[in-house]
């Protein structure tokens, strides 16, 4: 399974940003299957690449270290691929994600920390 991992800090209070990751998400060609106040979990709609390729994309809102002017984040996108390449399809999917929530016009990105 290829899985991938990564925190960011955004300059938004974490009340607001809980739609706006929902619209960037959806913007990004993913299905929000179920959703609370502080974590998303989105999945590929099938049909354009074999189902081991879908990916799910898991997202968790620490509330208990937000500001009213920051929030930190996490974010775990995975699929059933195995990674046997580099650049296989959840990577690339994890790097279109990620730039998608770095260059977001929603908040100023703080801090970004790949695992």
């Amino acid at each position: 399974m290829a899985r991938y991992t990564c925190s960011f800090t955004v300059s938004v209070a974490s009340d607001h940003l809980l739609p706006l990751l929902v619209e960037l998400l959806q913007d990004c060609q993913l299905d929000i299957q179920y959703y609370t106040g502080d974590y998303i979990i989105a999945r590929e709609v099938p049909g354009h690449v074999p189902f081991p390729k879908l990916i799910t994309v898991e997202v968790l809102i620490d509330k208990s270290k937000s500001t009213e002017t920051e929030t930190r984040m996490s974010i775990v996108i995975k699929n059933e691929e195995l990674p046997l390449q580099l650049d296989n399809y959840c990577r690339q999917m994890f790097e279109v994600i990620k730039q998608s929530i770095e260059s977001s016009r929603h908040w100023h990105l703080i801090e970004s920390l790949a695992g």
